[in-house]
């Protein structure tokens, strides 16, 4: 079932005639023509009945005895087919937030997830006929799809830059949790505009055990980059000493100058300085 027009003229023009037919039954009806004149009359007053004013950004869905006819979708005062049944649809864009779920992330750590998802009705045929309820259908479907989403991705890489996850990666995430609630959701003719996650964080029992993974990764990285910064001074040091000075080191007096400098670049805390007064041994 796709959504369709039906017949229907401008209300104002619609109420003229109904009144013109009206006063013409009733004419009849008292002149010369009573049975064509009561004719008249009850098709004015079927006419009547079939005005509808529609609001802007809200349509009409018009049955006939049960079956689906075809929808209104412009606003204003409308002349339509009478004995009709006229359900209102609204197509203003709205916004659900999802309650905050707790699901299993790729690597099986439960965390906490929500999101915005911001929709609209494009088939008033299918919202209507097509699920028992599109907007409960929506928050269904919704937090279904936030947690197989969520559950395709790490919380966080951990210095993996190549892999996506939630925390990093939130754009390219909310892209996938479009994708798939729009396959979800055509089925009840509802658009998705955006989706956007509200809250991501671990789940109270891990959050401190994932914080100290956090921080000790953070502390290793760190410590990376300042190692590798002292062997590239060490060696530059070893270096201009050999090419710049007459100084002939043995290996052990240059891996006690390496093992020196080492420390005194590695160390939190100050080196404190040692004067060696001795002879250096040839």
């Amino acid at each position: 079932m796709k959504e369709k027009n039906v017949f229907h003229i401008n209300g104002y023009l619609g109420l003229v005639l109904v009144l013109l037919v009206l006063a013409g039954g009733i004419y009849l009806s008292i002149a010369t023509a009573p049975v064509i004149g009561g004719i008249l009359v009850v098709l004015a007053v079927l006419a009547a009945s079939s005005l509808t004013i529609i609001s802007p950004n809200q349509s009409k869905v018009l049955t006939f005895f049960g079956r689906y006819i075809g929808t209104i979708r412009e606003a204003g005062l409308y002349l339509t087919v009478p004995l009709t049944n006229k359900s209102t649809v609204s197509l203003r864009v709205r916004n659900f937030n999802s309650a905050i779920l707790k699901v299993n992330d790729l690597q099986g750590n439960p965390v906490e997830i929500a999101a915005v998802i911001v929709f609209k009705v494009v088939d008033t045929s299918k919202a209507l006929f097509a699920v028992e309820d599109y907007e409960q259908f929506v928050e269904i479907q919704s937090e279904s799809a936030i947690r197989h989403v969520a559950s395709e991705y790490a919380y966080d890489n951990f210095g993996d830059g190549k892999a996506l996850t939630l925390r990093s990666n939130p754009t390219e995430v909310s892209n996938h949790l479009t994708e798939e609630l729009q396959e979800r959701l055509n089925v009840a003719g509802v658009e998705i505009i955006e989706t956007r996650l509200t809250h991501l964080a671990y789940a109270t029992e891990i959050a401190s055990a994932m914080l100290q993974r956090q921080q000790s990764q953070a502390i290793l990285s760190a410590r990376k980059i300042i190692v590798e910064g002292a062997v590239s001074i060490t060696e530059g040091a070893i270096e201009r000493l050999s090419a710049e000075t007459s100084l002939n080191l043995t290996d052990n007096q240059k891996i006690q100058l390496i093992n020196n400098m080492m420390v005194s670049i590695i160390n939190e805390r100050g080196s404190q300085p040692v004067i060696n007064t001795g002879k250096v041994a040839e």
